[in-house]
């Protein structure tokens, strides 16, 4: 356990953005900040943060419950659980959390990105947590490429397993292309179907100090951001409704609660 000393932890204040270019064009951009969060070290942070706790209400927080089983239990147990069924050990490595914060008591996190290390140091897994609004999650896990030079992107893809637009099929594959967080953020996430490239999104950020100082700049500066983004997402949903983008029915959830992908040895997604 992660002393008072916390180095790992910040904010990542930036943007989000959405490109949808078939069968037609429309775009959102948008001003945000997220939480990128070392597991180890939320006990010292909700001890030293008078605007952020773990597991309790505050100005910004943090829930167990908003991630993993949804349930209120540990997440770290239950991560190391889904990488061991996928044959992965991180030996007491390092995981580091890309969410929302809970503002005001509420948040919802469309795309949660947990980045798994080894313990000596090496990105081993990328587990991408997506939830819909329609109270369902599902999550892909994704061993990183061995290969990979820590200083090169992060290339991976996976076909879609999850309803998430109602105006977007099942025929459809993910490419991710991302760094390891560092003094930039930079995710930028591909959709492709049979008819070509439907849709890309990438979120962008400038790292800044964990600490109660920012913490209040954020909240000035992102008044009622979570509120903000559930109602964007209903928001533009209307608007592709009105320029004529076709619903599509939502099948039943995939019957298990994590998609292991496994990419051929040494190969990265392109």
């Amino acid at each position: 356990m992660k002393d008072a000393a916390v180095t790992t932890s910040c904010l990542y204040f930036g943007r989000v953005m959405h490109k949808r270019l078939l069968p037609f064009r429309h775009r959102l951009d948008f001003r945000i900040f997220s939480l990128y969060l070392d597991l180890d070290e939320l006990p010292a942070l909700s001890r030293r943060l008078r605007f952020f706790s773990h597991n309790r209400w505050n100005l910004f927080g943090f829930l167990d419950r908003d991630h993993g089983a949804r349930d209120g239990t540990a997440l770290r147990p239950w991560l190391d659980a889904r990488l061991a069924e996928a044959g992965i050990d991180l030996e007491g490595g390092a995981v580091r959390l890309l969410c929302f914060p809970r503002l005001l008591g509420y948040v919802f996190n469309p795309l949660s990105i947990w980045f798994c290390y080894h313990k000596s140091g090496r990105l081993t897994a990328v587990l991408y947590e997506v939830r819909n609004t329609f109270g369902e999650q599902h999550c892909y896990l994704i061993p990183v490429d061995p290969a990979r030079a820590p200083d090169r992107p992060i290339l991976q893809s996976c076909d879609k397993g999850f309803y998430v637009s109602p105006f977007i099929g099942m025929a459809a594959t993910y490419q991710f292309r991302l760094a390891e967080p560092d003094t930039r953020l930079a995710v930028v996430i591909r959709q492709w179907t049979p008819e070509g490239a439907l849709l890309v999104a990438s979120q962008t950020g400038r790292r800044q100090p964990l600490d109660d100082a920012t913490l209040l700049r954020a909240f000035l500066a992102y008044p009622l951001m979570t509120l903000k983004v559930i109602a964007g997402i209903h928001w533009h949903a209307f608007k592709l409704w009105r320029k004529g983008a076709k619903l599509v029915p939502r099948p039943p959830a995939p019957e298990h609660a994590v998609t292991v992908v496994r990419p051929p040895l040494g190969r990265a997604a392109e």
